[in-house]
C-alpha cells in the first residue's frame, strides 16, 4: 500500500468544510449590518457637526476681518460640504479646528464605507461680512 492509499483528498476537503461550518458563529450577530453602522455614523456626523456649531460663535467681532470661515464635513468627491462663518475673536479656534477634522476623519471613513458619490465641484469659502457685530456669510 502507497501512502496515498486510502486518503481522498476530496474527502478530507469535505470533512474540513464541515469542520469549518461547524466551528463558525452567525457573522450578523457578531458585527452590525451595513446599514446599522451606515445609520451609527450618520448619528455620529451629526453629533460632532453639532458640538462644532455651537463651539462656532458668531457674535463679538469689531471688525470685518475677525470674520473667518472653517470647512465642513468632506464630501465623497472631496472637499468641505460647506463653510462654517464665525468670529475669531471670540471662538475658541483651536477647539473649533478639533472638532471639525474629527468630522472630516469619520466623515471621510463614512463615504467610503457606503460607497457614496457626489459631484465634483471645488466650493471655496464664502465672503464674510459684519452686521450689527456678527458674522455671517456674504
Amino acid at each position: 500500500m502507497s501512502g496515498n492509499e486510502g486518503f481522498s483528498v476530496g474527502g478530507a476537503c469535505l470533512g474540513l468544510l464541515l469542520l469549518g461550518a461547524c466551528a463558525r458563529t452567525d457573522p450578523a450577530a457578531e458585527v452590525p449590518s451595513g446599514t446599522a453602522m451606515a445609520e451609527s455614523d450618520s448619528v455620529t456626523i451629526a453629533r460632532l457637526e453639532r458640538e462644532a456649531r455651537a463651539l462656532a460663535r458668531i457674535d463679538g467681532c469689531g471688525s470685518a476681518d475677525q470674520c473667518m470661515t472653517a470647512p465642513v464635513g468632506e464630501r465623497p468627491c472631496g472637499g468641505p460640504r460647506e463653510y462654517l462663518v464665525f468670529c475669531a475673536r471670540t471662538t475658541d479656534t483651536a477647539a473649533l479646528n478639533r472638532k471639525l477634522a474629527e468630522l472630516r476623519t469619520v466623515e471621510t471613513a463614512f463615504n467610503q464605507k457606503t460607497g457614496a458619490m457626489s459631484t465634483c465641484e471645488f466650493r471655496e469659502p464664502p465672503p464674510t461680512e459684519l452686521v450689527a457685530g456678527a458674522c455671517r456669510a456674504r
